[in-house]
């Protein structure tokens, strides 16, 4: 009698996502922690395994396939991101990478209106000063910030969080930019929202910068200190995208010498690791990453990741199957 598929799950994830499996008939080995698993553990736990649900942490290379083996044939990222992922070297060995599009686009867009709405209106430091019992009462140059109605917000990045932020932006009565590889013409109709093909442009134009591009070579350090250097003085930047998309030590400096007015980090160069001196200013506020941290969106995302390693043991193909 054929063994069951077993499944490695690289960290705690919904319940519900484990139930579906395990209803499907799939044996699980779950790394049952919060925690990211050393490279050492999961290795190990892939091993002969039938399918893997892995997050933007883990890494899926050719060391990873390897020690998975000949049964892998699915690798199910949780996340709509895939840039820790070998999509070709998965692709040469016939193993089917898939992500969660979609169902995090709401709850993502609406972190990073959060981190503008708080970095433009001080809200951290205001927070602090009232819990410092220090307050001595309203006074009217105090914690003065900048006006998001009617700002200009630059999107780079006009994929579905994008648009999704866009459209906020209406309700703010903001002017809408944006920057992508390729220009979205229903983005414009939809959104009176303007194309600049060249990210300088948008750079310069902008009150607001918030970054949904996805994470390659092109795009590591696409904000550097060159970047930084032509924003305007009272300008935002927001990143809720991936964080090597910033050069952290750029932006450090950038924040402590004026040349922008504030940053609204979800993401970091180095997660968990943030860039020594970010955390001590003002002007800056981290968060950690919780684009897609509602219940719903994580049950939905757990589920996807569930229903494609199902569909892909079934010699099916999930409609999320990523391209290489």
């Amino acid at each position: 009698m054929a063994q069951s598929p077993l499944v490695f799950i690289s960290r705690r994830l919904p319940t519900s996502c484990l139930e579906l499996l395990e209803r499907a008939g799939c044996r699980l080995r779950v790394h049952d922690s919060e925690v990211a698993p050393s490279r050492h553990e999961l290795l190990e736990g892939v091993a002969g395994c039938d399918a893997v649900i892995t997050l933007v942490s883990d890494r899926v290379d050719e060391e990873f396939l390897d020690k998975a083996g000949e049964r892998l044939r699915v690798v199910a990222n949780y996340a709509v991101g895939y840039d820790n992922v070998d999509v070709g070297a998965c692709s040469r060995r016939g193993v089917l990478v898939t992500n969660t599009p979609d169902v995090l686009t709401e709850a993502t867009a609406d972190q990073a209106f959060m981190l503008i709405l708080a970095v433009a209106r001080r809200a951290l430091e205001g927070h602090r000063l009232v819990a410092s019992g220090l307050w001595q009462g309203w006074h009217p140059l105090q914690l003065l910030g900048q006006d998001v109605s009617g700002a200009t917000l630059g999107i780079v990045g006009m994929g579905r969080i994008g648009a999704a932020v866009a459209r906020r932006a209406g309700a703010f009565g903001m002017k809408v930019l944006y920057h992508n590889r390729s220009r979205r013409p229903e983005a414009e109709r939809q959104l009176d929202a303007s194309f600049r093909p060249e990210l300088p442009a948008l750079l310069e134009e902008s009150d607001i910068v918030s970054l949904h591009a996805p994470l390659t070579t092109e795009t590591r350090h696409l904000i550097d200190a060159a970047a930084l250097a032509l924003m305007r003085r009272h300008a935002i930047l927001v990143n809720t995208s991936r964080g090597p998309l910033v050069d952290e030590v750029a932006l450090l400096e950038a924040l402590r010498e004026g040349q922008i007015w504030g940053a609204g980090l979800d993401v970091f160069e180095d997660e968990p690791r943030v860039t020594p001196g970010l955390a001590e200013l003002d002007n800056v506020l981290l968060a950690p990453h919780l684009g897609s941290a509602t219940e719903r969106t994580r049950r939905e995302m757990a589920g996807l990741c569930a229903r494609a390693v199902i569909a892909v043991l079934a010699g099916e193909l999930p409609p999320n199957v990523v391209d290489e």
